[in-house]
């Protein structure tokens, strides 16, 4: 078993970083070299802008790198909560941005030749028990009626065709839903930023940062660059750097495992729908196939902020578990890799982007990031051009988690509570 990521052990290699010293003057420094800081760097080039993306490892070695490989539309957040809390319209124009998300990749994709399997797959949420159907169907009837009418609601009977398992009682399929490989893709953004005009720099993180009359100085371990503008794409991997970000941003572990290639028969006993899934559970489970046929399994083993060779074989034992115990069929099929990453989340689990500190942002994905990042780094290029764009995210208040600096001491009593949860619903 690979104790590393499955989409960056199928991709290929990244041939555009630069070599040599970070030096120079650039109108726009983007800090991390991810989904949106490479989305930013593409658009901003593309505009005519000179810029420097600074990834502190490789490209795609965070979260770009390191998920569940989903695309799922909507907001993952009870739309009859959001429309509660912010009112229908902002509700609304909350879930169609996670939509437009994934339209803004597929646009990418086709204009940059990106061969990354992506494929409007389409999403189903699983009722996990008999007890969640209920709220799940309420929201469902706001979702269809008001929202995203390309959705359906599927019973137990009409649910057999998509998955084979007993574990599942109901679900939500969502068509505009969609999933490719995230490592070929993430390259494939990489070397489409350079081939635009921006250059990108790896293994070079920013230890430092000084304001300076007209913009800003940066300090790496190859050298310093100054910018007129800076972006800070750097998610759950903030640190100490930047410390109020960090103290917003909650690093949280997300576990996955992946099978070997499975056969027709395996397949079809298991998940004949070929689509992205999710179940109910506060501590759940996500899954699907991978374009060589792999069974990708992940969700959050433990709560943890550490992901490391030790910490990722712990939970991929946990994770192999409860795949089992919900496929039983699969229960003594090889896994051939296992890996973890860190989540940004959000005190509410929505994502934060604007101006702060003097620097643009936008990160606290949630964990539903694949879909939006991308997106979010056109969006916030428009702002870094004076463009009158909308951020779905504008006005959000975002206050310092209490008493967290960096480090979350807390997340064991997080799971303790969301366990307590899924005993009690």
């Amino acid at each position: 078993m690979k104790l590393l990521p499955y989409w960056q052990d199928s991709a290929p290699s990244f041939y555009g970083a630069a070599s040599g010293p970070v030096d120079g003057h650039f109108d726009v420094a983007v800090i991390g070299g991810g989904f949106t800081g490479l989305g930013a760097a593409r658009k901003l080039a593309l505009e005519g802008k000179s810029v420097i993306v600074l990834e502190a490892a490789r490209i795609g070695a965070g979260a770009s790198g390191r998920n569940g490989g989903h695309l799922n539309n909507g907001l993952a957040h009870s739309n009859l909560a959001a429309r509660q809390q912010f009112g229908a319209d902002k509700a609304r124009a909350l879930y169609q941005a996670f939509d437009a998300g994934i339209d803004t990749l597929e646009r990418i994709i086709g204009e940059e030749n990106i061969t990354c399997n992506f494929r409007r797959s389409g999403k189903i949420k699983l009722a996990s028990k008999p007890g969640h159907i209920d709220a799940m169907r309420r929201n469902f009837d706001a979702v269809n009626r008001e929202v995203d009418p390309d959705t359906e609601w599927l019973d137990r009977n009409a649910l057999g065709h998509e998955v084979v398992s007993d574990a599942f009682h109901a679900g939500v399929l969502q068509h505009r839903s969609a999933m490719m490989h995230m490592g070929r893709f993430v390259i494939g953004l990489a070397e489409a930023a350079v081939r635009r005009g921006a250059v990108v720099h790896q293994e070079a993180p920013v230890t430092s940062h000084q304001r300076l009359r007209s913009g800003w100085q940066l300090q790496t371990p190859k050298g310093r660059v100054t910018a007129g503008q800076v972006m800070l794409a750097t998610g759950a991997y903030t640190d100490k750097a930047f410390p109020w970000f960090r103290r917003r941003i909650v690093p949280v572990g997300s576990f996955i495992i992946a099978t070997r290639p499975l056969s027709d028969a395996e397949i079809a006993g298991s998940l004949p729908g070929d689509r992205t899934f999710v179940n109910s559970m506060n501590i759940g489970n996500y899954f699907r196939m991978t374009p060589d046929r792999r069974l990708i399994w992940g969700g959050r083993a433990r709560f943890s902020a550490r992901s490391d060779q030790g910490s990722d074989s712990k939970s991929g034992a946990v994770l192999q578990r409860s795949l089992a115990a919900t496929f039983p069929q699969l229960a003594n099929v090889e896994i051939e890799y296992c890996w973890g990453g860190l989540v940004d989340m959000t005190a509410d689990r929505f994502p934060r982007a604007g101006m702060a500190d003097g620097m643009w942002y936008s990160m606290g994905y949630s964990g539903h990031g694949a879909q939006i990042a991308t997106h979010m780094g056109e969006i916030m290029a428009d702002r870094i051009l004076g463009r009158e764009r909308i951020n779905p995210w504008q006005g959000l208040p975002w206050q310092a988690v209490p008493l967290h600096t960096g480090k979350p001491w807390f997340l064991p009593l997080v799971g303790m509570y969301y366990q307590m949860k899924d005993k009690l619903t």
